[in-house]
């Protein structure tokens, strides 16, 4: 289905100021308790309302700065089955044929399980809810000319209803292949080429995505998750895994207000290097035993206690942990290993006789 979004039109588009979050979702502690929510409870409740809901979009570039859109009113109508119907239908469709919905940190994605996180987790959606709530008089209305399509990413759909206590959202990634600018572009009318007569035109997608209601994203699709919001949901929670087996195993001190969790999140390198650590396989002495030979400047307070101060010292913890420090025997050099591959014993001789026989 291909669907245009139009450009700027004299009227502009009526936004209301649903208040979800708080007005700085950012600083920390400022998200309300979390309650998990029903996303089979959201469906059936929604299907009363489906053809009566108001829908502001919102356009997100890729340094995830939001733009208001300005819509024509024949859209209106488009904006339900481009938005709503294929995952309301997924939802329903998924309950009755015993869809779960599971935490990714529970287990891998499946056939007939919808995986989720939580708000906190994704930063960047985080700050593109905050242009919502707290800089909304301030987002600027989209204009090709001056903030041109390629530069998107994304588009988000607020919708609410007077009979839903709060708006929800719906994400979904814009790829540069459904954006076609004017100058380029040719159309067919009446059997003829013509040149295209519009600044840009957008295929946006209908399929399922990202649904965030309340503090839970719903991940529809993980690779969109990513590619939009830069979160691999899997892989940072095997982090926070590795995190928790790392802090059972060796005393760390942080300066007040950090822990390890918030000083790797974003991390792309330390995360990657946590999926491979044993934490177990070294004790706390031996590493640091290795740090000072290394004159690897590593500290710890008076009860023992590892201090990491900021994200250097705990690149230093990781690299120690992931071996990633080397003296050369041969030129007394000392290096930090980018990459390295373990490499195999030989087998001794009469292990290779007994392979053969067998």
């Amino acid at each position: 289905m291909d669907e245009t979004l139009a450009q700027p039109e004299p009227a502009t588009q009526e936004v209301t100021k649903p208040e979800a979050y708080p007005q700085d979702i950012l600083a920390a502690g400022k998200l309300p308790p979390y309650v998990e929510t029903d996303v089979f409870a959201w469906a059936n409740n929604l299907v009363q309302f489906k053809d009566e809901l108001k829908v502001d979009l919102f356009l997100i570039n890729k340094n995830y700065v939001v733009y208001k859109t300005n819509l024509a009113k024949e859209l209106g109508k488009q904006l339900e089955p481009i938005f709503i119907d294929e995952m309301l239908e997924y939802v329903l469709n998924g309950a009755a044929e015993g869809l779960i919905v599971r935490g990714f940190e529970e287990a891998e994605a499946e056939d007939k399980v919808l995986q989720r996180t939580v708000l906190d987790n994704v930063d960047k959606l985080k700050e593109v809810l905050n242009w919502i709530n707290s800089q909304e008089h301030q987002i600027e209305l989209f204009v090709e000319e001056e903030h041109d399509f390629k530069r998107i990413k994304g588009i988000m759909a607020r919708v609410s209803h007077e009979g839903l206590k709060k708006p929800f959202y719906i994400f979904k990634v814009l790829p540069q292949s459904a954006i076609m600018k004017g100058k380029t572009g040719w159309m067919v009318r009446n059997g003829k080429f013509m040149a295209f007569d519009a600044d840009a035109a957008v295929r946006i997608p209908t399929d399922p995505q990202l649904l965030l209601l309340d503090q839970d994203l719903y991940v529809f699709n993980q690779t969109k998750l990513k590619q939009l919001f830069g979160y691999d949901a899997k892989e940072a929670s095997i982090a926070r895994q590795k995190v928790a087996e790392i802090q059972e195993n060796f005393r760390l001190s942080f300066d007040e207000g950090q822990d390890m969790n918030a000083l790797v999140k974003d991390k792309k390198a330390i995360i990657k290097k946590l999926q491979k650590i044993e934490p177990g396989i070294v004790r706390q002495e031996e590493l640091m035993n290795h740090a000072e030979e290394l004159e690897i400047n590593l500290m710890q307070d008076e009860s023992g206690a590892i201090i990491i101060m900021d994200d250097k010292d705990m690149a230093k913890f990781v690299n120690l942990l992931n071996d990633d420090y080397i003296e050369s025997p041969m030129t007394g050099q000392r290096y930090e290993i980018i990459k390295k591959k373990l490499l195999k014993q030989e087998d001794d001789e009469e292990t290779k006789l007994l392979k053969e026989v067998m």
